[in-house]
């Protein structure tokens, strides 16, 4: 169980408590228990896990939380669904609030980074309101209580190739000033439906169309291939939220000297209903 801080200027107070993952306390860490087998852990460099409700994504963030060695220091690499905010923001200081109490920001760690990467900017806009890095927080507050984490929205990939170079000059700056922190980057992948502006070929389901899209997306993620990656994101025009974590991710990865990653889950949000008219993906990955 978490104890609680002293009052700490800059308290982010939870967003989506309520709505993604649970309120009461009591019933989190039940649902975080249920989601995450007890197994060995081992030190990662990366990860990716998604973000959308823990009723939808949660047994797939909790299969790659569940394997990782959680370090005191963690770096959230997310972004702004609506594009609020900063290229690179970060909130360096203060502290994040869930239902299971408060994890400290850890300042020493966003410190190296912005002297790493000046254009990245303490920017608390770029978070405000918003869930990709929030919905992770109880997470690793079950793996370790006394996290400490460093947020960043990476808002720099406006379509195409823009911003790209930028994202991979922050990678590189990344893997330059951490030291043994793990990195967790998220992102959903296919967004396939009506609903979302995004019809499937015709003859074939939603869910069958995001498991198709996402499999190439997750080769070339297996493969820390972020030339291979773009390649297919921008050719096929693949709805995933999380390009810029994604692609940090994987150059991230290749500058500390990984070969590949892991996929340890995969899942869309139609896999219990088959004549479902929506689906998104949901992927697990480890970077050993």
């Amino acid at each position: 169980m978490l104890q609680p801080t002293a009052m700490t200027a800059r308290v982010r107070s939870a967003a989506v408590a309520g709505f993604f993952y649970p309120v009461d306390p009591d019933e989190l860490r039940r649902t975080l228990t249920e989601l995450m087998p007890a197994r060995p852990r081992r030190r990662a460099a990366a990860a990716l896990v998604p973000h959308a409700g823990y009723a939808y994504s949660g047994r797939v963030a909790a299969e790659v939380f569940s394997r990782v060695d959680v370090t005191r220091d963690v770096v959230l690499l997310a972004f702004h669904h609506r594009g609020i905010g900063a290229p690179f923001a970060v909130w360096g200081e203060g502290a994040w609030e869930t239902p299971l109490g408060r994890s400290e920001i850890g300042t020493e760690v966003a410190a190296r980074m912005k002297a790493a990467f000046p254009e990245l900017a303490e920017d608390e806009a770029a978070f405000r309101g918003e869930h990709s890095a929030e919905v992770q927080v109880p997470f690793l507050q079950a793996c370790r209580p006394d996290v400490r984490i460093v947020p960043v929205a990476l808002n720099a990939w406006a379509g195409g190739s823009a911003g790209r170079q930028a994202l991979s000059r922050f990678a590189r700056a990344l893997a330059e000033c951490l030291r043994d922190e793990l990195v967790v980057a998220t992102t959903d992948l296919t967004h396939c439906g009506a609903s979302y502006g995004m019809l499937p070929p015709a003859g074939t389901s939603p869910r069958d169309h995001a498991r198709t899209q996402d499999g190439r997306v997750l080769e070339r993620v297996a493969a820390l291939d972020a030339d291979g990656f773009w390649d297919i994101v921008v050719r096929s025009d693949v709805s995933m939220c999380g390009v810029a974590p994604t692609a940090v991710l994987l150059d991230y990865g290749r500058h500390r000297g990984a070969a590949a990653a892991e996929v340890v889950a995969y899942a869309t949000s139609a896999d219990e209903e088959a004549e479902a008219d929506r689906a998104v993906g949901y992927a697990g990955v480890i970077v050993w």
